[in-house]
C-alpha cells in the first residue's frame, strides 16, 4: 500500500537530495553521526549518494539480479572530502535517479530482495532512505530537520510493511518475536492536518502482527508531533526526548523498537 503517486516519488529524490545539500551547507564532514555511530558525517554522505546511485541503475538496467556497488558508476562519490565536489556528486545523482524513475513508470520490472519487484518500490524505498538519513545528517550537522507531513506518514507506512516482510522472510531476525495476543501499539501525530489520517494501530497476533491506520485504544500509545513521532518510531529519537509521550505500558514500545528492522 502507497500513499503517495509514483510521480511524487520521483520528487522526492530530488526534493530529499536537495535538502539534504541544504543541511550539509558549511558543516563539518568530519564529526561522527551520533544516531549511527559508525559513520562520520562524510561516510553517512556516501551511502546516501551510492544507495540512489545504486537503485538508479537496477532500474536503469531493469535488473534481472543484485548489480554489485564495483560495478555502478561513481557509486562511492568523488575522492577526498571537498564539500564542492560531494554537493556537486549528489546534485548529479539526484538528477540521473528522478529522470530514471519517471521514464521507467511505477509497473517496470526489477529486481529488489523484497516480493515487490518494480521501480515503484524503488522509487519510495529511496524516498524514505533519503528522509530518514537526512534526519540522521541534521542531527550530526546541529541545524533542524522537517519532512512534508504525507512523506512521513508514508514513512511509518513503509517502515511496517518491512518489518511485517521481514517477519514473514527472516525465522531467524527479532522481528518474529514481534507477536502475542492481546498487546496493540498506537501511533498518534497530535497536529496531522486536515485529511491526513496520521494514526496507527498495532496488533500483536499469535503468529505475528497486523497493522492498520486508524485511531483506538491500545496497551500502549506513542503521542507527538508527526516529524517526531517518526523519528521515534525509526529510532531516531529517544522516547524521553520531550517532543513525544508514551501512555500505558512502556515496556511494549521498547520491546518494539529492540526488536523492529528489515535486516
Amino acid at each position: 500500500m502507497t500513499s503517495l503517486s509514483h510521480d511524487r516519488y520521483c520528487d522526492e529524490v530530488t526534493a530529499q537530495i536537495d535538502l539534504l545539500r541544504a543541511t550539509l551547507a558549511g558543516a563539518d564532514l568530519s564529526v561522527t553521526v551520533p544516531t549511527c555511530p559508525d559513520w562520520t558525517l562524510s561516510q553517512l554522505v556516501r551511502h546516501m549518494g551510492g544507495a540512489v546511485r545504486w537503485i538508479e541503475r537496477l532500474v536503469a538496467t531493469r535488473a534481472e539480479q543484485d548489480i554489485p556497488e564495483e560495478d555502478i558508476p561513481e557509486a562511492a562519490g568523488p575522492e577526498g572530502d571537498d564539500p564542492a565536489a560531494l554537493d556537486a556528486w549528489l546534485a548529479r545523482s539526484a538528477l540521473l535517479a528522478e529522470r530514471t524513475f519517471r521514464t521507467a513508470g511505477a509497473d517496470a520490472k526489477v529486481w529488489s530482495w523484497s516480493d515487490d519487484r518494480s521501480a515503484g518500490f524503488w522509487a519510495r524505498r529511496v524516498t524514505h532512505e533519503l528522509a530518514i538519513h537526512r534526519a540522521d545528517a541534521a542531527v550530526a550537522a546541529g541545524v533542524g530537520y522537517e519532512v512534508a507531513p504525507d512523506v512521513a506518514a508514508d514513512a511509518i507506512d513503509e517502515w511496517l510493511e518491512l518489518v511485517a516482510f521481514v517477519q514473514r522472510t527472516q525465522p531467524d531476525d527479532n522481528a518474529c518475536e514481534l507477536k502475542g495476543a492481546g498487546r496493540s501499539i498506537h501511533l498518534h501525530a497530535t497536529d496531522a492536518a486536515p485529511g491526513l489520517n496520521a494514526e496507527w494501530l498495532i496488533e500483536f497476533g499469535e503468529d505475528g502482527f497486523t497493522w492498520r491506520r486508524g485511531h483506538a485504544k491500545a496497551t500502549v500509545a506513542l503521542r507527538g508531533p508527526l516529524t517526531d513521532v517518526l523519528l521515534a518510531f525509526y529510532r531516531r529519537s529517544p522516547l524521553d526526548s520531550g517532543r513525544v509521550e508514551v501512555l500505558g505500558e512502556r515496556e511494549l514500545i521498547d520491546f518494539w523498537l529492540e526488536r523492529a528492522s528489515f535486516g
